[in-house]
């Protein structure tokens, strides 16, 4: 039991923090919200509720005053010693923009420091336009312009398909057709703001590290099914990207040789298997749809008991649990977190796929445990966002290898 600073006991810390990775930010994080909603505060009183170290809590806050995020707010009457600065934020509480590029819409969200939604958009947006990037300029210049809350943004986290290399600020997309763009270049200088990018299901795991069911687990994997298939990877509790920002691509490794001819131009991919799209093809071929129907309407036979329907989704869950299964064999994660939209299929895929997943892992594995997240694509557009308060949370820029997407010269910071 401790005494604070105002003369109240503290019987336990109010925020967990990780032993390692992520926990440099969590710890950040936890340091910048308490601030945020119990400023004024005095850093004896954080180091106290948090279980923090007073060294760990003077390091962070002088960090987070030189940024611009913190200031001193005044001192707390002296019970005879040396009076306490008290600490807050700098000009009311901030916010962050997240978005989230489908290849037929976009989704935006603003969130405050708890990454709590506070508004949230969706527009129609064709990726392949000719003057694609500019239009999505001005979609979010407009939101932006018409935003009813109007908080201090610290930047706008991007979250899309594909490849971002941070050394060289560019985005490949082969699913959008994107190759090569600049894109937190150009929206930092068509908005104003910090600009960051990463693979959407990157910041999906990210966010689930910071404020989801990841926050207590060092070792998992976030797999989104869909339109294509995607991988997240927490490992020793940070996210992993590996060269260029490559890793994940596990929709793009070969799961039968020689098989359908995949977007990115190889035969027999997992996604040209398991994806939306394969499996209406599936469909189309048994002549279960017509042209114009889509996966909604596969789902839909299948709810209505068609038998071809659900040996499609159960094939596809048996291929989708193997390959799951193998990956956990290399990772070993604590946990395999399974979501994106092809979820509202989970039904017609879930038994499959637990047999196969279970019957592909190495024995003393089996205990992993596999959870589906209901589908929310709300939820993308946060885990974008996350980037932005990750950044703000964290070290100067310099102090730590660039790891998401602001490109050179750029830090995040307060935009007045």
């Amino acid at each position: 039991m401790a005494e604070g600073d105002d003369g109240s006991t503290i019987s336990r810390p109010l925020y967990r923090t990780a032993p390692a990775g992520l926990s440099r930010e969590l710890n950040r994080a936890a340091i910048f919200r308490l601030i945020g909603t119990s400023g004024p505060i005095a850093r004896t009183q954080i180091a106290r509720r948090l279980g923090l170290s007073p060294a760990t809590i003077t390091a962070v806050t002088r960090e987070l005053v030189e940024q611009g995020l913190v200031r001193v707010a005044e001192r707390a009457p002296s019970r005879g010693g040396r009076p306490a600065l008290l600490l807050e934020l700098v000009g009311g509480a901030p916010a962050a923009l997240g978005v989230k590029i489908a290849h037929d819409h976009v989704v935006g969200v603003t969130v405050d420091i708890e990454a709590d939604v506070l508004e949230r958009f969706e527009t129609p947006f064709d990726t392949a336009a000719p003057d694609a990037l500019e239009r999505l300029g001005d979609i979010l210049a407009r939101w932006l312009a018409e935003s009813e809350s109007q908080p201090r943004l610290l930047g706008i986290g991007v979250g899309v398909s594909g490849v971002f290399d941070p050394s060289a600020g560019t985005l490949d997309s082969p699913m959008l057709g994107w190759r090569g763009v600049p894109l937190a270049q150009l929206l930092e200088q068509r908005l104003g703001l910090p600009a960051y990018v990463d693979n959407d299901v990157n910041t999906l795991a990210v966010s689930e590290r910071l404020y989801g069911r990841g926050r207590e687990t060092e070792h998992f994997v976030t797999l989104t099914i869909g339109r294509g298939v995607g991988l997240g990877i927490i490992a020793g509790g940070d996210i992993y990207r590996g060269f260029r920002g490559g890793a994940g691509e596990f929709g793009h490794t070969t799961a039968v040789e020689g098989g359908p001819l995949c977007s990115c131009g190889k035969h027999g991919c997992l996604e040209a298997l398991v994806a939306d799209p394969a499996l209406v093809a599936q469909a189309r071929a048994l002549q279960l749809l017509r042209r114009r129907d889509g996966i909604e309407r596969l789902r839909e036979l299948a709810d209505r008991g068609s038998s071809e329907a659900q040996e499609i989704f159960g094939r596809a869950g048996a291929t989708l649990g193997k390959a799951v299964g193998d990956l956990a064999n290399i990772l070993s994660p604590q946990l395999v977190l399974v979501s994106g939209e092809g979820t509202q299929a989970w039904p017609h895929l879930a038994v499959a796929f637990e047999q196969s997943f279970r019957s592909a892992l190495f024995p003393p594995l089996r205990g992993i445990a596999a959870e589906v997240d209901p589908w929310d694509d709300t939820k993308w557009a946060v885990g974008a966002a996350t980037l932005v308060l990750r950044a703000s949370f964290a070290a100067p820029r310099d102090e730590e290898p660039r790891s998401v997407g602001a490109v050179a010269g750029v830090q995040a910071g307060v935009v007045a």
